[in-house]
């Protein structure tokens, strides 16, 4: 494979995920030469004024022949009605990836098209509420895992390719089968997902004619259905591909509901410890990755007093430090944390970093765990 720098990168897709990857590789390697094709054409030509792609593909076609690594960023389902398409351009040397939140799948259809030998699945596990182009960022991929799923016969050689690919746009590369990513995901990931999305609906079915439930859902509960805001269109293709894992972790989930509620049925307070003292206990034993597949964000909060003025005076207090605000939000729910102003950075260090800021100011500041 050619060095990094001078390589043609071709994008199918360019979302949040491809967007963020290309925008990492012309960061990296300026150099290089993209080429991308989305289906909404206003993603590549924005991305072509943003100087982040070279050339516009409006179809999939022989304009693809000259890339040397093809990443395929379309919804799962999407990417397996790409290949084909693909196979009648792609070049005799050229690898071809995706970033797929499902690999079994994208890898049947790889093995019947006959490009094993050219083909490695891969999932950065890193993503954001927010999707499209124009949600994407190069650090979106900084500190976060990256699957990859080598078939049997991807030569060992390229899978080192990617691997040292991955790690220079900073990521972390994990090889898996693709069947294991498919059943690990479907655990930390796509369940999560169908849970969330689930609560949200109960509330919206159980709540009264007033909205009250949605009044005062402005803490915990905001927080643990953040992900429902993820893309309808592409879980529908996850649920739709991973069925199998995701079906078999639910019913072990719904297990798990129907212990929880014997134990508060029955009144046992003991069982009932023990259940939220075991989740707490393995929750805390987690390593703080900053990416994954529900990206992590890092939020605090500050309390300001009811006056004219506060907010725009602590705005003016983190500006002149240069950090960089990616959310800023007035909570008047106190579940979370006493203080009213929710703060969210970009980066774990610009939190402590606004901690000391504000704290030398008299402000207490509250870090989200």
């Amino acid at each position: 494979m050619k060095d990094f720098t001078y390589m043609h990168y071709g994008f199918i897709g360019l979302g949040l995920i491809g967007g963020s990857i290309a925008r990492g590789l012309r960061e990296r390697y300026p150099e290089c030469v993209i080429t991308a094709y989305d289906k909404e054409s206003a993603s590549v030509e924005a991305a072509k004024r943003d100087g982040i792609v070279n050339i516009c593909a409006y179809e999939i076609d022989r304009v693809f022949s000259a890339c040397d690594l093809v990443f395929l960023c379309a919804p799962v389902s999407c990417n397996a009605e790409n290949l084909p398409l693909l196979e009648k351009v792609l070049g005799e040397d050229a690898l071809l990836t995706d970033v797929g939140s499902v690999k079994e799948d994208i890898h049947s259809h790889v093995r019947a098209a006959g490009l094993e030998s050219r083909f490695i699945g891969g999932h950065p596990m890193a993503g954001s509420e927010r999707t499209g182009y124009q949600n994407s960022k190069a650090r979106l991929l900084e500190n976060a895992y990256y699957i990859l799923t080598p078939t049997e016969k991807t030569p060992s050689e390229k899978t080192d390719f990617m691997e040292r690919l991955v790690k220079s746009l900073g990521a972390i590369p994990l090889i898996l089968s693709a069947a294991e990513h498919d059943y690990v995901t479907a655990g930390i990931s796509h369940l999560p997902h169908v849970i969330s999305a689930s609560l949200v609906n109960l509330v919206k079915e159980k709540d009264n004619a007033e909205g009250i439930m949605k009044l005062i859902a402005a803490g915990g509960f905001k927080d643990i259905t953040r992900i429902s805001s993820s893309s309808p269109v592409m879980w529908e293709h996850i649920c739709m591909t991973n069925n199998a894992n995701i079906l078999s972790l639910l019913d072990n989930y719904m297990e798990t509901l129907q212990d929880i509620r014997r134990r508060i049925s029955t009144l046992d307070g003991r069982a009932t410890y023990d259940f939220f003292e075991s989740a707490r206990s393995f929750r805390e034993s987690f390593t703080d990755v900053s990416g994954g597949p529900i990206k992590k964000s890092y939020v605090f909060y500050v309390d300001i007093p009811d006056e004219p003025g506060a907010l725009a005076t602590i705005v003016t207090l983190l500006a002149f430090q240069q950090i960089n605000l990616k959310n800023i939000g007035i909570t008047h729910n106190r579940e979370v944390a006493e203080g009213s102003l929710l703060i969210e950075v970009w980066e774990e260090k610009e939190i402590r970093r606004a901690q000391e800021v504000l704290s030398a100011k008299g402000y207490i500041v509250r870090i989200r765990k």
